[in-house]
């Protein structure tokens, strides 16, 4: 048996529940993994609130795109990015569907290890965040000298892009309210405070301009310093403005109507991830661990915006 969480109706977090329900064996290709860390992410609560349709097929939904957890069952010929899949692996899967659970069966393509260096919630949090800002950083091709401005750098997806960007050898200009300021900086950035006066700050810094900028909060505010500062717009990026991107040129990325969603870039980016957190490299912050059965309170919390870090759900 297993814990799961479901909504059963479209809806905001109230229409979730958990529920007792009887866990498969692994298939061919597949593992039972044993979560110990889900990641929470906004496009989970996006997906049952039905603002991305509302198809009752659909329901019950099981959210959850990430895990990290112990393999406790193999199906035949299970192997993952990094080869052979064994029971006692720690490993991570994304991207896959139901990990608010405490048992899921994932494809074995989705399994990659769990790097010794984060701990189990950390490891939660990684890959979907972790993802989306290597594609950011590849399509505006950030490499070694080169400026970059991240917009929205204390969230979860802006704090890996500033790690990722620095070991390629890029300078990071990164925007920030004051208080995720003291990290950046530990991170190898140069933090700058959001809001009115944000373009003559970062000239400031950068009066030459900057080589590329990515938008990771689809303000208009962020585009409009991006548009003014970087010469080129193949080398801006947003995951959030969709359509103002759109409108204005630059790169649109993930899972919007028009946007690359660069799955073959997302999917090399798990075991680059994996490394460079292995090799202390990357680090993730957790603003907070719920567990399971208060699954609507942690998606409460992540969809009011206000946490510096990965907020994760523990069985």
């Amino acid at each position: 048996m297993t814990r799961a969480v479901i909504a059963t109706e479209f809806g905001g977090p109230e229409v979730l529940s958990v529920i007792d329900e009887t866990v498969r064996e692994p298939g061919p290709g597949e593992v039972l993994l044993a979560v110990r860390a889900a990641g929470t992410n906004p496009i989970d609560y996006k997906l049952f609130s039905g603002s991305h349709g509302a198809d009752p097929s659909m329901l019950p939904f099981r959210p959850g795109l990430e895990a990290a957890g112990v393999v406790v069952a193999v199906g035949e010929g299970a192997e993952g990015p990094a080869g052979p899949l064994s029971v006692g692996d720690e490993v991570i899967a994304y991207r896959i569907d139901g990990a608010y659970a405490d048992r899921v069966v994932v494809p074995a393509r989705t399994v990659v290890p769990k790097p010794t260096t984060l701990s189990f919630e950390e490891a939660g949090g990684l890959l979907l965040a972790g993802s989306t800002a290597v594609h950011a950083l590849v399509a505006v091709e950030v490499g070694s000298g080169d400026t970059v401005l991240i917009n929205g750098a204390s969230g979860g997806v802006g704090t890996i892009a500033v790690q990722v960007a620095v070991d390629l050898g890029a300078r990071v200009i990164a925007t920030a309210g004051h208080a995720g300021h003291d990290r950046l900086r530990r991170l190898g950035a140069e933090p700058v405070t959001y809001g009115e006066g944000l373009l003559d700050r970062v000239r400031a810094l950068a009066p030459d301009g900057v080589d590329a900028a990515l938008d990771l909060v689809g303000t208009d505010e962020a585009l409009d310093t991006s548009l003014a500062l970087v010469a080129d717009r193949d080398r801006i990026a947003t995951i959030a403005g969709f359509q103002r991107g759109l409108a204005e040129g630059i790169r649109v990325l993930g899972g919007a109507p028009g946007a690359d969603p660069g799955e073959a870039i997302r999917d090399a980016a798990r075991l680059q991830l994996v490394a460079l957190a292995e090799a202390g490299k990357l680090e993730v912050p957790v603003a907070r661990a719920y567990p399971l059965e208060e699954a609507a309170a942690a998606l409460t919390e992540l969809a009011a915006g206000h946490t510096h870090g990965k907020i994760v759900l523990v069985p």
